[in-house]
Formats: structure tokens, C-alpha cells, sequence
């Protein structure tokens, strides 16, 4: 059965005329749109016990204590501004008016675009909240890139994914996949980027917030999913903002480990062309989601993403970062990665990724165009390819830049990057590390 998709404003009214649902809506940086939507749809009073902006950093400082970074639009600011809230209304309120209340705590810390139009809008918006009275409290939280290309609209999207999030922290918590996809309802398409989320507490005692992340990229809210070792989601920039980035791209349903021996030569070759100081190094295991090559990067329909979890998990276990993505195209992964502002990328890759990009017969008519994309995505940002080669067991031949099938109309292009040093061969490999590629 289709579910129905309540308006913004019979979202918040519903939530108002819920007698049990009560908090606070604590907003800096982007005005009180969240609060305004529930006092405009009426009857707030039974539902809002304080809204709240605190707009001056000293003022913010002294309530929620500074920020070491410096950085107000974070996920630490965010969650001691839901920590300090929530503890205001548990102390507070209390007493025969209260008992039946569920209590929330609604936060935010948004940037939207400035005057001149120079910055990158976004923000972390959460809630914690009871689903019984008196109940241990729960948290959902996540961060959003605001794509509108006009403050007012930013606002806008605002109001209504914070509406959303209250709904569905409610309505939808015994289900994960519709409490994501219902982030989204009444957005309009490409208005807003989701590229972490993380749910804890004991409704959701059996969520998997790797599963949780991968399910915002197969519904398009996000391109990659970024995890630490111990598999937490974190945002891209925090872990990648001007650092020497090593990728090892494998797939999901890879039956061994990457060959980490071949990984940790390349990452050596690295170090050395780019000039590399090892506190400055991160490398990272990628996880990509679709396991057969194709000209449009889609993404398989029966794709198993708990299996997709597991290797992931099992990558992050091997003491890595990880990323999940669906970039079957190394342009594509190159790209993205660009916005995080690294000061150099090496990726190392199967070289039979290669051989089907500079391969013509793989595409269709408008492969000279398509070719000039990829290259100019790929390197113009100070990345390098680390190709490690493999055996052709129908040749017994193995297989490096030097004898891999190029078609002529991708030549001379190939021949380019080669002689520039922007794809290299793996060296020093043994029979072993070949074999087992």
C-alpha cells in the first residue's frame, strides 16, 4: 500500500493535536523556519514549550559551551545544543501536567547563502526525543547540503525537512526506510544533498547506520557514504579537507580481502611522487556498489545492500577509512572528492578498469566527448591513477600500461597520461601479488 504524504502543514498540525508530543526548537543561523511552521499551522501551544536562537557566538558560547574547532556549523555544536535542551526539559518539567508528555528536543545549526553568493550552504539538523513517557531518549541526526541558488528557498527547505524530521522521529521510527525517505517529502528534486545520517537509542536497538547510509545513496539523497574504522558515518570534509588521499578501489561482492600488499605499494610510490608527510596521509578502502562496469554508472535493481554493509564493515574491521559509493567510473569518485579540497589524490585501481574506458567499442557514438570528460574530471584536480596489473589467464600474460589493449582513437590521449606520470604502474610487485589480484 502507497503511503500518503501529509503536507507540511497537516505534518506539524497532526503533530500539535498529539497531546503526548511536547519539546523545544533551539535554531541558529538560518532563522526559526522549523518553529514557524508548527505556530503557523495552529495549535502550537500544546506542543512547543520554548523556541530559542542564539545568534552571537558569546551568547551561543555561554550556553552551549565554545567550540574548539572554531566551527558553529557542526556536528559537535549540533549535539551539545540537543544534549542541553533535552536536559532543560527532563529537569524542568516534571510533575502530574507532564507525566503523559513524550519529550523532544529539536536542534539545528544551519548556513545558508550568504549576499555575495561566495560560500557553500549547509548544515546539521537533529532530535532527541522520547517514544514513552519517561522513556530512555532516542536521536536521529543528519546533515544536508541546501542546493537552491536563493537564500529564501534555502530557508524554505529548511522549514520543511525540520517538519519532516519531527514527523518522522514520531511516526515512522519502527521503520528506517520510509523514515528516510520521508526526510524528503514536499521537496522538490535537487534542492537538498543528505550525506550523513545516524540514529541511536533503544528504538532503534536493531539499526544498522551503515545500512542506514547506504539506503540514502541507492535513494539518491546522497553520491558516497564515508565511515571510520569503527564504522561511524562521518562527513567527507571533516576526514578529508587538504590531506594526501590513497583509495583502493575493490567491490562489493569481492570474494577476498583487497590485496593489501599491492595497496601498500602503491601508497609507498605515492608518498614519494607526491612528497607525502605521513600525518598528512589518509588512505581509504573503497566499497563500490555495483560490481559489473557500464557506460551510465547505474545501479543494479536487485542490488543486496546488506551485503553491501557487511563488506563494508569488514573493510572498516581492517583498521581503514572507508567509503561506499556507486562510482564505477574513476572520474566520477575523482570529482566528488574534489569537494572536499584534498591537497593531492592517488587511487589505486584494477587495471582493467582502464582497459575499458580507453576502449571505444564499450561505448557509443559520442566516445571522443565522453573520453575528453573523463580525463578532464580525472586529472585536472592533482590526481594519479596507480594501475596494478593482473594475469590473463588465457595468455598466462600479465597485464600493465605497457601491453594493455588500447583502441586507436584513445591512443594518443592514453600516451599523454602515461609520459606525464598521470597513470602509473605499480612496481616492484611480486608473481604472488599478481596472482592473487
Amino acid at each position: 500500500m502507497e503511503r500518503e504524504i501529509l503536507d507540511t502543514k497537516r505534518k506539524a498540525l497532526k503533530i500539535n493535536l498529539n497531546p503526548k508530543i511536547y519539546g523545544t526548537f533551539a535554531e541558529i543561523g538560518a532563522g526559526q523556519e522549523v518553529a514557524r511552521n508548527f505556530f503557523t499551522a495552529g495549535a502550537a501551544s500544546g506542543t512547543v514549550a520554548k523556541t530559542m536562537s542564539a545568534y552571537d557566538m558569546t551568547f551561543s558560547d555561554v550556553i552551549y559551551g565554545a567550540e574548539t574547532s572554531g566551527r558553529y556549523v557542526s556536528e559537535s555544536r549540533l549535539l551539545k545544543m540537543l544534549e542541553h535542551e533535552y536536559s532543560l526539559l527532563t529537569e524542568r518539567l516534571n510533575g502530574a501536567k507532564y507525566e503523559g508528555r513524550t519529550f523532544f528536543a529539536f536542534a539545528d545549526t544551519v548556513t545558508t547563502l550568504n549576499y555575495n553568493k561566495s560560500n557553500d550552504p549547509h548544515g546539521w539538523i537533529g532530535i532527541r526525543f522520547q517514544v514513552e513517557p519517561g522513556g530512555e531518549p532516542n536521536e536521529i541526526f543528519f546533515h544536508v547540503r541546501l542546493l537552491d541558488t536563493d537564500a529564501a528557498l534555502q530557508h524554505n527547505v529548511l522549514g520543511i525537512i525540520g517538519v519532516n524530521l519531527v514527523y518522522a522521529a514520531f511516526y515512522f521510527n519502527q521503520d528506517p526506510k520510509t523514515m528516510i525517505e520521508s526526510l524528503a517529502d514536499n521537496l522538490t528534486v535537487g534542492s537538498v544533498e543528505i550525506d550523513l545520517i545516524s540514529v541511536n537509542g533503544p528504538v532503534f536497538a536493531g539499526v544498522n547506520n551503515i545500512l542506514l547510509n547506504l539506503y540514502l545513496i541507492v535513494k539518491d539523497f546522497s553520491d558516497a557514504a564515508i565511515f571510520d574504522s569503527k564504522g561511524k558515518p562521518c562527513l567527507p570534509k571533516d576526514l578529508l579537507y587538504k590531506k594526501d588521499i590513497m583509495i583502493q578501489r575493490t567491490k562489493y561482492a569481492q570474494k577476498s580481502n583487497p590485496n593489501f600488499s599491492m595497496l601498500n605499494k602503491a601508497v609507498d610510490q605515492f608518498v614519494r611522487s607526491e612528497t607525502v608527510e605521513q600525518d598528512n596521509l589518509s588512505v581509504l578502502i573503497e566499497v563500490l556498489m555495483s560490481n559489473v562496469l557500464n557506460a551510465n554508472d547505474e545501479l543494479p535493481e536487485n542490488i543486496d545492500l546488506r551485503a553491501v554493509a557487511k563488506r563494508a564493515e569488514e573493510m572498516c574491521n581492517t583498521g581503514n577509512l572507508v567509503i561506499v559509493s556507486n562510482f564505477a567510473r574513476n572520474n566520477k569518485l575523482a570529482k566528488y572528492l574534489d569537494r572536499c579540497r584534498p591537497k593531492s589524490v592517488g587511487i589505486s585501481t584494477n587495471i582493467n578498469n582502464l582497459k575499458f574506458v580507453f576502449n571505444s567499442s564499450n561505448f557509443g557514438g559520442n566516445y571522443s566527448s565522453q573520453l575528453l570528460n573523463y580525463v578532464s574530471d580525472m586529472f585536472s584536480k592533482n590526481v594519479k591513477l596507480f594501475a596494478y596489473p593482473f594475469l590473463d589467464k588465457k595468455t598466462n600474460q600479465v597485464i600493465t600500461t605497457a601491453n594493455m589493449p588500447v583502441t586507436p582513437d584513445a591512443k594518443p590521449l592514453f600516451d599523454f597520461l602515461i609520459i606525464n606520470g598521470y597513470i602509473t604502474d605499480i612496481e616492484d610487485y611480486s608473481d604472488s601479488d599478481v596472482k592473487t589480484v
